[in-house]
């Protein structure tokens, strides 16, 4: 059997300011040169790709801003990941962007060097709600950013979208909808604010400075996603993700199928062979590290069959084709319907879940609360070993998925 195909994700800290509500790891540019770290990233490549190159399928750059970037030292980065990873063999190259960080000659440079798809945060198109999260750009930078990118080449275009946030309202989230539609984005991916602990928005909202929207308010906003986004041919393939036909990103869904992905630069993560590895969420630590040994991994762990199990639920749940019941009993030894037998028929019965020959599915319904309803069939995963053989009395759809 042909190992399987392989993501590699480089992570770049550097943003124009933190934005209030973001917990990745990432640092203001005006108070960290770029190039030494740079030069590390490039190194911690040469070390982690060499024994993946032949595998490496998707190429994900995120941060961070990897766009704010000097174009010599952007120029240097790709350049880079074009020798990690071979150019014939990678299907998509995506790198994040943010409004009014991408001209003419750095969106060419992205087309030289092999980019396929740009990830732009958008987030909003109302100037107050750009303020609460603390973003820099403004609505009206967004419609040139992408007529930039697709004038240079660019041949995918994905627009990031926050519902939820203080302020919103049913109808300004229509209007966000309808004008990141009419720039026609091959991919859209709509999240909800989360409130993310020791960020500045969560402590706004301790000390009662801003009103989170209503519970019921986020599933509504949700729920208008789902429908005006279908309406205007976006398919949802994920729970927070929709794409035009043929247009799914490909990097991620390594990721919510449970596949294999290497990690470079600060604070990224990888997860190969059985083995998940983080490297340190430090810039100055990084660059010692990496120096010291070529690479700058803090921790890490060999997956085992319970943390494996959990792991496909909480992951394949995410996507609309489900959790697969043969990838589930081929890579950890267990039947998922006698896994689940203890909550799987009360979640079937409510609504949340769907069963098939092949799949276990949540349900629209159940996608409202997709966290609670993956944490409770994580939890009640029976590795006995009377687990490994189908259950007939599990409860099953035919075969039609919802």
């Amino acid at each position: 059997m042909s190992a399987p195909a392989c993501g590699l994700y480089v992570h770049t800290p550097f943003c124009e300011t933190k934005c209030g509500y973001c917990d990745f790891f990432s640092v203001p540019v005006r108070n960290c040169p770029t190039a030494p770290l740079v030069g590390r990233i490039v190194l911690e490549l040469s070390v982690r790709a060499v024994d993946y190159a032949d595998r490496i399928e998707t190429v994900f750059i995120g941060g961070g801003t990897p766009t704010i970037l000097p174009l010599d030292e952007l120029d240097e980065l790709l350049t880079a990941v074009g020798r990690a990873a071979s150019p014939p063999r990678v299907r998509e190259f995506t790198i994040e962007a943010n409004p009014a960080t991408v001209g003419d000659e750095k969106a060419n440079l992205l087309v030289r060097h092999g980019v396929t798809r740009v990830s732009m945060g958008a987030q909003s198109f109302f100037p107050a709600e750009l303020a609460v999260l603390e973003r820099l750009h403004s609505p009206g930078d967004i419609k040139p950013s992408v007529a930039t990118l697709r004038r240079c080449g660019v041949a995918e275009v994905n627009l990031d979208l926050i519902f939820g946030i203080p302020g919103q309202t049913n109808e300004t989230w229509a209007e966000s909808l309808s004008r990141a539609i009419d720039l026609e984005p091959d991919h859209i991916a709509c999240y909800g604010l989360t409130y993310e602990p020791g960020t500045p928005l969560t402590g706004l909202r301790e000390f009662e400075q801003i009103e989170p929207v209503e519970e019921g308010l986020e599933a509504e906003l949700y729920s208008q996603a789902i429908e005006t986004l279908s309406d205007a041919g976006y398919a949802q393939y994920e729970i927070s993700n929709f794409a035009r036909p043929g247009r799914q990103c490909q990097h991620n869904l390594i990721y919510w199928r449970n596949g294999p992905y290497i990690g470079v630069g600060p604070s990224a993560a990888g997860c190969v062979d059985g083995r998940r590895y983080k490297n340190v969420a430090d810039v100055a630590g990084y660059i010692r590290m990496v120096d010291s040994q070529g690479h700058a991994e803090f921790e890490s762990e060999t997956i085992d069959t319970p943390t494996l199990m959990t792991e496909m639920i909480m992951m394949q749940l995410r996507l609309l084709e489900g959790l697969s019941i043969a990838a589930f009993c081929e890579r950890t030894g267990i039947e998922p319907l006698r896994a689940f037998r203890k909550v799987l028929p009360r979640l079937f019965d409510l609504g949340f879940v769907a069963v098939s020959d092949t799949h276990i599915v949540l349900t629209r319904k159940g996608r409202l609360i997709g966290d609670a309803v993956m944490a409770e069939l994580a939890t009640a995963c029976d590795n006995s070993s009377d687990a490994g053989s189908p259950d007939p009395t599990h409860p099953r759809t035919g075969g039609s998925l919802p």
